[in-house]
């Protein structure tokens, strides 16, 4: 108990600035492995461990077409927040992998908002209560601003066939 007192005081002197700002690393301090956490972008996902992930993941995934095609009329009619945790294997899978569906259905990912927590679920500076995130990564679509479906964890088909379910 003492001891998460001290870490999170540590947190919370040195690392809040750090933590607010965009791609801010932290370090597990039960595993001492860096994990991002907070608000990120595509840049920071690609950075350190995770961008190796990342970027194979995003290279050899390959989005059926039939369902990114359907997905470029309607995408961008929609908002997207992706919570995730650097330090998940089904995050470092799907994350890149999402993105890739994003980007073949025309989504600039500069208007996707992600948000990377901790093994609890937590982004220490960035409130996610309300969001009810039970497991990671969660996929969250929105449409004017209210909740129309998500993808938790994994696909129950496939990334663009259950983003299409959605928005269809």
């Amino acid at each position: 108990m003492n001891n998460r007192i001290i870490v999170l005081s540590l947190i919370i002197f040195f690392g809040y600035n750090a933590v607010a700002q965009m791609n801010s690393m932290v370090v597990d301090p039960k595993t001492n492995t860096k994990m991002l956490m907070g608000y990120c972008d595509r840049k920071g996902l690609n950075k350190d461990v995770y961008g190796t992930y990342f970027r194979s993941q995003y290279d050899i995934y390959k989005p059926a077409e039939s369902y990114t095609s359907k997905l470029e009329g309607k995408i961008n009619d929609y908002e997207i927040t992706i919570v995730l945790g650097t330090w998940c294997s089904d995050s470092q899978r799907e994350v890149p992998r999402f993105f890739k569906v994003l980007n073949e259905a025309g989504f600039n990912d500069k208007r996707v908002k992600v948000i990377a927590v901790d093994k609890k679920k937590q982004a220490i500076v960035v409130d996610i209560s309300d969001m009810n995130i039970e497991r990671v990564p969660t996929f969250i679509i929105y449409k004017d601003e209210k909740e129309v479906g998500r993808i938790v964890e994994t696909p129950k088909k496939s990334l663009e066939r259950d983003l299409w379910k959605i928005i269809k």
